[in-house]
């Protein structure tokens, strides 16, 4: 166990371990075992372990979405770049959202964090479909279904079935071209 891990390496097995064991399972001892070094290693980077979650989230957050946000807002077709976020949300790693999602419901740092994700990845997906439907209440809904589909699909104790996933996805995302919105009520 004398090997030697980078910051990113913890954060990334951070996310493995909450995608496999959840929010119970992130423990230094988990995290330090699957990186095959020691917790001596551990502190040469982090100073303790709620600093280390801590960062853990931010380095989530600018993975997960600030990244994927920015490189998409170079795509001038908005149709693209609304393609393009559904493949990134589709690839995410399922079960560590859904166990930030856990842990949000405990921590209140977390749950802040929790709630400007999903408010930044709403927003991105309302301006892109607002550009194509031209009608706030369509984007708004397009933008809500996208976040709405894929948080409960990461709450889900279904089994997970990607294939379906993404057909549903399509079948949304189609609308888009085939004035499917159209039928979208004014209000609530």
């Amino acid at each position: 166990m004398a090997s030697v891990a980078s910051r990113e390496a913890y954060f990334e097995t951070g996310l493995d371990v909450l995608s496999d064991l959840g929010y119970g399972g992130l423990k230094l001892a988990e995290v330090c075992n699957r990186l095959g070094v020691t917790t001596g290693s551990f502190y040469h980077y982090f100073t303790n372990w709620p600093s280390y979650t801590k960062e853990l989230v931010a380095y989530w957050v600018q993975q997960r979405t600030v990244m994927v946000i920015e490189s998409v807002r170079g795509e001038t077709d908005p149709r693209r770049r609304i393609d393009t976020l559904i493949q990134v949300a589709l690839e995410l790693p399922h079960g560590a959202e859904a166990a930030i999602r856990v842990w949000s419901s405990l921590d209140p740092h977390v749950h802040s964090v929790q709630a400007t994700v999903d408010r930044q990845r709403f927003d991105i997906m309302y301006s892109s479909a607002y550009e194509i439907l031209q009608n706030k209440r369509q984007a708004q809904v397009f933008a809500a279904w996208s976040v709405y589909v894929l948080v409960g699909y990461e709450q889900s104790a279904l089994p997970p079935d990607a294939g379906a996933l993404k057909w549903i996805a399509a079948q949304i995302s189609h609308k888009l071209d085939s004035d499917g919105f159209a039928s979208v009520p004014d209000g609530d």
